[in-house]
């Protein structure tokens, strides 16, 4: 099933700085879209099991798991059709590749530009 619109969208942030988590909550809900935040890898598994989002966001370096471990359960679990983006402040070459090999289907290196990462919500509408 397609989304017609913005606000249809479920995103689900995942990460522990909350000054970052906020600013992407921010940005997001300015441009119309559902926007949940966790603060850990254990929350966002519990908020993606009941919010069934549409994106995931996640952060790589979480306090209670790594974000690899956490996309990897996410794809292979209830959230299995969702778009997963990485989120991190690791941006070589090998980072991307083990994102991708965790089964994030896009990884963007912190900071990220706000309209890089509109770019890639809107892919999913």
């Amino acid at each position: 099933m397609r989304l017609q619109s913005r606000d249809e969208l479920r995103v689900l942030v995942v990460e522990d700085n909350h000054e970052v988590a906020e600013s992407m909550r921010s940005l997001l809900d300015e441009c119309g879209f559902q926007v949940t935040v966790a603060h850990n890898g254990q929350d966002g598994l519990r908020a993606a099991r009941s919010l069934d989002p549409h994106v995931v966001l996640c952060d790589i370096e979480l306090p209670d798991s790594d974000g690899y471990t956490v996309g990897s359960m996410l794809r292979q679990g209830d959230c299995s059709g969702a778009r997963l983006i990485a989120v991190t402040g690791h941006g070589e070459p090998v980072d991307r590749q083990r994102a991708l090999a965790a089964g994030f289907d896009q990884h963007l290196a912190k900071p990220v530009d706000p309209a890089t990462l509109l770019r890639e919500l809107e892919v999913t509408l």
